[in-house]
């Protein structure tokens, strides 16, 4: 049922996407034929197994690596023809100092033009314990905009800063770097340039203080974290304890039991974090130490990370997020690998073969691996196997394209803020409609709504977007979470011989 709702869903996308894309002409056709392409794996395949019929190993990978090269022809195709326009309709002054009179016709020298209440910006917020702009750096400000940068036209008062509307006049990340290397050059490290798009989807420029920059982690919270790690470390064990067939709170004395399957959890995670740390440092981008969420079922949801300090670009955020659920998932994968190639008759765990029609990708991997051995009633399996799926589903549920877990953050470095807005929205939904079968989904959803439902604070240049290949990656990560949490049908499961 879950599994048709969320195709009905996907066309429905289509097909709005599309209705959208045609007052745009041919690039909006062309985006949308984007959407289309790196969408219709996932429709492929879903489609065919809710109707039980089984698409081999070798034919989904052939439809992904398929996709993925028609998606970056297409791309290369749009920005060309973008490009073209761009240049058909640059209409730049004709001298500078016909620049310079039309900046002085729409803000006066003496003092910015403030809209009080503008009808396209939200009602400017003011902290009484930060001061607005001075009038000298104001003027300043103005003076790093030129011809080929961006060419402001009007100033308007917003928070503690202002936001500055105009043409973009070259390529933003060029631009955004001219921009914020004189603003730099000119007042220190006082203020922060942000490249971003306006509520008219105009570029805009915002400048705010340096002061309203992210704040660092407090000792409480860092108490806090460490009293999470802790409780984790519990909630793991007690996950080894239930795999296991008794709860280790009423037998600790038990503890060798189950420190083998906590452990290789308790690795997951933490080879999760290091990933987002070591792409973080590498675009100098400080983090919060991780806000782990221990849940009994699976040992944990992962953890809360915040960054504590302004992302220069969209490839920074999708590059961080991406990170963590790609050497998290692989170790998982490499583990569930692992653990069916050493499973045999005598293996020290015994599984229900319906626990392998609870997940595609991982039905699909014991099918290929075990063979004949899902048909009984219980499959003697390796630990590894437990630790490797517990792994991924704990990767999967971060992957959900919802606020800031590492889902989100893909979604809204790839497709921008209103996308990522929608998809939380979508997220939740889905998480609602699962927890009639499944309560570990209400517990995840009332997470997300109260903790990490927002989305992330524009990077510095919100315009620039990642490459081909990364928007490739980020939908196969998506698409391998989809396959980790949706479950089999039936009809599929008994195609596949999982079951007796």
């Amino acid at each position: 049922m879950i599994t048709v709702l969320i195709l009905l869903v996907a066309l429905g996308v289509l097909g709005w996407g599309f209705y959208r894309a045609i007052p745009l002409g041919k690039p909006g056709i062309l985006a949308w034929l984007q959407s289309v392409t790196l969408m219709l794996p996932w429709l492929l395949f879903f489609g065919t197994a809710a109707a039980g019929i089984y698409i081999s190993l070798v034919g989904v990978l052939s439809l992904l690596v398929g996709s993925t090269l028609v998606y970056i022809a297409l791309g290369r195709w749009l920005r060309d023809l973008v490009g073209d326009e761009k240049l058909l309709k640059r209409s730049p002054p004709t001298s500078e100092s016909s620049a310079v009179s039309q900046v002085n016709f729409s803000v006066e020298p003496a003092s910015p033009h403030v809209d009080a209440a503008p009808k396209t910006l939200p009602e400017p917020v003011k902290d009484p314990a930060m001061p607005i702009i001075p009038e000298a750096d104001l003027q300043a400000i103005r003076g790093i905009f030129g011809v080929d940068t961006f060419f402001a036209v009007e100033t308007i008062a917003y928070q503690n800063g202002a936001i500055f509307k105009g043409n973009l006049r070259g390529e933003p990340e060029a631009s955004y770097n001219r921009l914020a290397a004189t603003l730099k050059e000119r007042l220190d490290d006082r203020y922060r340039l942000f490249l971003v798009e306006g509520v008219e989807q105009k570029p805009v420029v915002v400048v705010l203080p340096s002061s309203s920059d992210p704040k660092p982690i407090t000792l409480t919270q860092t108490l806090l974290a460490v009293g999470l790690v802790l409780a984790t470390i519990a909630t793991c064990l007690e996950t080894g304890g239930l795999m296991l067939g008794f709860d280790f709170f009423v037998a600790p004395e038990r503890w060798t039991e189950v420190v083998p399957i906590a452990s290789g959890i308790l690795l997951i995670l933490a080879i999760h974090e290091v990933g987002h740390w070591l792409v973080a440092k590498r675009y100098q981008v400080q983090l919060t130490l991780p806000f782990f969420l221990p849940v009994l079922q699976i040992g944990s949801f992962g953890a809360i990370t915040r960054f504590v300090s302004l992302l220069p670009h969209r490839t920074a955020l999708f590059d961080i997020a991406f990170a963590g659920p790609a050497i998290g998932g692989l170790v998982s994968l490499g583990m569930l690998v692992t653990g069916l190639l050493l499973s045999h008759a005598d293996s020290f765990f015994q599984l229900p073969s319906e626990f392998f029609q609870g997940s595609i990708l991982v039905g699909t991997l014991a099918k290929v691996i075990l063979g004949n051995m899902l048909q009984q009633s219980l499959v003697n399996v390796h630990p590894l196997v437990v630790v490797g799926w517990l792994g991924l589903v704990i990767t999967a549920i971060n992957l959900l394209p919802a606020g800031q877990l590492d889902g989100g953050r893909i979604m809204q470095s790839i497709y921008g803020r209103k996308v990522a807005a929608r998809t939380t929205v979508l997220s939740l939904i889905v998480l609602g409609l699962a927890a009639l079968v499944n309560p570990l989904a209400l517990y995840w959803a009332i997470a997300i709504l109260f903790l990490q439902r927002d989305l992330e604070r524009p990077a510095l240049n919100e315009l620039t977007e990642p490459n081909d290949a990364r928007a490739a990656l980020g939908l196969l990560i998506l698409f391998l979470m989809a396959a980790t949490l949706l479950p089999l049908t039936p009809s599929l499961a008994g195609r596949l011989g999982i079951g007796g």
